[in-house]
Formats: C-alpha cells, structure tokens, sequence
C-alpha cells in the first residue's frame, strides 16, 4: 500500500510541477521545479523511497531510449553524423579522461575508477531539459538536431564508459585489450538484437494483422514492451541493453515507414508515448529531488571522513561543472571550426562558427534524466561485501551537476541565443510542397479507381462521380496551390491559414453543440463520444 501512495504521490508532483511552471513569470525550466517538489515531499512527509538500481534502470531507461531513437530526426542525424559522432564519442572520452582525473586530484579519497565512473555518468547531456529552458527563445532546429543525435549516443556511451569503470572498481583490475573486445562485443551485439527484436515483432505483428485484423490496445502495448524485450534480451548476453533500447527506436522508425498501422492506432500509440515520455522524465527528477536530503547527509559523512568541511561539496559541484563547461567549450570550438565551416549545401557560403554559437552548444550540454538514472545505478557493495567506496559522494556530485547545468543554462541560453547569427539552415519548403503535390496525385488517381470499381454496373453511378469529383476538385486545388510561385505563393499560403482557422473554429463549435445536446439529454453519451472523437481528429489534423 505504502508504495501504491509513493507513486501515487510523485506522479500528482509531476501534474502539478506542469502547473507551476506555466504560472511563473520567469522561464525556468520544468526539472527544477519537479526537483524542488521532490525536496518538498521529502521535507513534509515520512515517505522514503528506496532505490533498487537495477530496477530503476530497466524502468525508466529503456523507455526514454527507445523514443529518442524513434523520434530523432534522421536526415538531421546523417547529414551532420560527423560531428554527432565526435561530439558523442570522442567528448564523452575526453570528458571521462579530464573530468576523471580532476575528480581524483581534488578528492583523494575517491578511487580513480570511481571518479572515472562519475566522470562518465556526468558526460552525456539531455535535450529534453534544453527544449524546456529555451521555450521562450526557441533553438535553431540544425542545432537541436545536432543536440538531439549527440544525446541519443552518449547516453549509450557514458553509460558503457561507467560499466566499465564501475567493473575495475569491483575487480581491482583494467585491461584495455579486454576490455576494446568487451566493448565491440557490447556495442554490435546490442545493437543487433536491437534491430532485430524490432523487426521480428513488427512483422510478426503485420502477419497477424493481416489475418486477424488490428486492435489498437495490443499494439500500443506491444510498441511499449519493445524497449523493455530488447534491453532485457540483450543483458541476458551481457550486450548493451542501453545500445539494444536506441538500436530499437531507429529501427522502429523506419519499420514505421511501411504504414502498416491504422491511423487511428498511430494517434492513440502517440498520445500514450508522450504521457509516458512526461511521466517518466518528470518522476526521475521528482525522485533526485526526494532522494537529495539523504544524498547530501550521505556526502556530509563522506567529507568529513576525510577532515574536510562540508562546505567543500558545493566547491566541489562547482568546479566538476566548469571543468565540464571548459572541456565542451574546446571540443565544440575545435570540432565545429572544421565541421561546420563546410556548407551542407553547395550553394551555401562557408561560415565560421562564432564564439556566441559556441558557448550556446556549451551551455546547452545539460544534464539530466541519463545522468540520474545511471548514477542511482552504482553498487551498493563491493566484491568483498564492503561498502562501494564513496558512493554517497559521487551521487551528490552528479545530482549538484544536473542542478548547476540546468540553472547556467536557464540563465544563459536564453541571452546567447538572442540576436545570434547562425548559419543558414536549409530550407524544406520544396520538399514539403514536392510531397504534398506526389500525395494529392496519388490521392486523385486512388479516387479515379475507386470510383470506377465502385460505380460499375449500378444505376446510380451518376451519384458517385458526383462526389468523386467534389474529392478530387479538392486536391487539384491543393496541387494549384502548391505550384504557384512569388506573390500567388504567398497568397495561396494564406489562405491556407485561414481556411485553417475558420475550420477550427467550426470543428469546436460542432464540438460544443453536441456536449450541449448531451447535458440536454438529447444524445447518448456513447454516440456523443464518437462524434467528439472525429472532431478531435480533424481539429488535430488542421491545428
């Protein structure tokens, strides 16, 4: 019962840390306040949560690894993969190198592995975090994407780092041979059964489909057990479930482009995503911030078992933070200098970065969810049954991290981005307007047919080219639309827009008429709901 009503009670801190911060005049980003609500729960009540690490890593980060790959733009991801893969591997180790050491130098009495640990668990970064601080001052999509590719693989990497960190602490012993070999083994193996748990559930799921017909329950559950199958398959090798939950998500992404699913299973399955993308990314904050209290008792002890005044723990976070901040500045300088001075287009001048764009990728390195998650994650014994050194300290360190980068970049981000030139970004008008004229095509010869199929040999086969044609006029003028250029463009774009608007306003006004004739008892309630459903639907469509 008592855990019913913990988790109970942290989601309603979710919902309400929503609430809060829409209410706030200052854009300050959704983790800290679902951080300080934690703290609050933990200040006023009894409750304690205790953490298993093994548990709270299958729950929570297969789930939110499996939908970043899913989600990420892949064009975005290819077309800057060169200084994605720098920035996700080669930072994490030049992170995990530098930041490793520091943490050694400063406090001795943290083993090297273990500051290594904590080094790779501080690397990688959360985009998710970065989008809530930069609402009001929006990120220049090629710049999102790049933070988006970079944090889908240095969640995999510094997690892997940590593993092996975490495995010479328990051992005593480090073999870099042995462990380049663990490494391959971890990463192809883990993104092989990532793939292919994914595909062997999508077509095993189109087979049944196609004989038994579809029920959107099941498949949204099925898109929900995905994650889990392939992580848990995957550690069952010793493979890198991490790598199977992101190799899971780009496959499902693709397995997608078949349109085998019914829309409205795809509007459903996305609606359930995006609650459990909240839920899961608002819990892990609300628990550091439940978890703080005995985190910072714990690092107290820690500290003064080594003479030192706790007052040395914020010293501590602070500097850990800007060794962090000084290592991605010089990556991001020295790796964007030379990447993205070339154009992705040839028509494009070459542009060299300024130092504004290169502290706003700085800033924009914020820790979050990950860094939680895997840091909770460390043993609680060695090998030997004694306590894991410093393990208390560590977590501290690594929850000070995600609070300082969240409040440097909440309050940097949105005056670096202010006024900034950026170089230009790839326009996707033509494609988008290329697609939608193939679409509305595709769209009229499919009525041609249709009509022709269902209109044969009936008497009133007038009837349905009447409407057949009222169909396709649609298109045609959406083809026309689409073609015009300069001025007509222009014009056609805003009609568009408000041809857009007077249909919401209609859509609602539908939808409110029939909530009317239901408190008037004039419509059943099961036939009112299907009618709200179609609205939604189209009110989706066109908002």
């Amino acid at each position: 019962m008592e855990t019913i009503t913990v988790i109970l009670l942290m989601l309603l801190a979710v919902v309400v840390s929503d609430s809060i911060t829409r209410m706030l005049p200052l854009p300050v980003p959704l983790p800290l306040v679902q951080i300080g609500l934690g703290a609050a729960i933990a200040s006023v009540t009894t409750i304690r949560v205790e953490l298993d690490p093994d548990i709270f890593f299958l729950l929570f980060l297969p789930p939110l690894l499996f939908l970043d790959g899913w989600r990420i733009p892949k064009e975005g991801l290819f077309r800057d993969k060169g200084i994605i893969l720098e920035m996700a591997l080669g930072l994490v180790i030049f992170t995990v190198i530098g930041v490793g050491f520091l943490v050694h130098w400063m406090i001795p009495g943290v083993p090297l592995p273990v500051a290594f640990a904590l080094a790779a668990i501080v690397s990688p970064t959360d985009p998710i975090a970065v989008s809530s601080i930069a609402a009001r001052v929006p990120i220049p999509s090629r710049m999102m994407h790049i933070l988006e590719g970079e944090s889908l693989l240095n969640d995999a990497s510094g997690l892997v780092c940590m593993r092996f960190a975490v495995a010479a602490m328990l051992t005593g012993s480090f073999s870099l041979s042995e462990a380049f070999l663990t490494f391959l083994w971890l990463a192809f193996a883990g993104i092989a059964i990532g793939v292919g748990v994914t595909v062997g559930v999508t077509r095993g799921k189109a087979f049944l489909t196609r004989h038994l017909g579809e029920e959107s329950g099941s498949q949204i559950l099925i898109s929900l057990l995905i994650p889990f199958g392939a992580y848990l398959l995957a550690e069952h090798v010793h493979a890198s479930g991490i790598l199977a939950a992101v190799a899971a998500g780009i496959t499902m992404s693709y397995a997608e482009t078949t349109g085998q699913s019914l829309a409205l299973t795809r509007v459903r399955r996305t609606a359930v995503w995006d609650t459990a993308q909240f839920a899961a990314n608002g819990a892990i904050f609300v628990l550091l911030g439940e978890q703080l209290p005995g985190i910072f008792s714990g690092a107290v002890e820690n500290v003064q078992a080594g003479s030192a005044s706790p007052l040395w723990l914020g010293v501590y976070v602070v500097v850990i933070y800007a060794a962090l901040a000084a290592l991605r500045f010089l990556w991001v300088w020295a790796s964007w200098r030379i990447a993205l001075a070339r154009p992705a287009s040839g028509k494009q001048s070459v542009v060299r970065p300024s130092w504004q764009l290169v502290a706003t990728m700085s800033f924009a390195g914020v820790r979050g969810a990950i860094t939680l998650a895997g840091i909770l994650t460390l043993p609680l014994f060695l090998t030997d049954g004694s306590l894991f050194p410093a393990r208390d300290l560590v977590i501290f360190l690594a929850a000070g991290v995600i609070i300082l980068s969240l409040i440097m970049a909440s309050i940097c981000l949105p005056r670096l981005l202010r006024n900034m030139d950026l170089p230009a970004e790839d326009s996707h008008q033509r494609e988008e307007d290329y697609a939608r004229i193939a679409a509305a095509e595709a769209a009229i010869m499919a009525v041609e047919r249709a009509q022709h199929e269902l209109a044969a040999g009936r008497a009133d086969a007038d009837v349905y080219v009447d409407v057949a044609t009222r169909i396709m006029e649609l298109y045609r003028k959406r083809i026309d639309g689409r073609m015009h250029l300069g001025e007509e463009r222009e014009q056609t774009a805003r009609s568009e827009e408000i041809e857009r608007l007077l249909r919401i306003t209609a859509l609602k006004a539908e939808r409110q008429e029939i909530y009317r004739l239901v408190r008037a008892r004039r419509l059943e309630s099961s036939m009112a709901t299907r009618m709200v459903r179609d609205i939604d639907l189209l009110e989706a469509r066109y908002g």
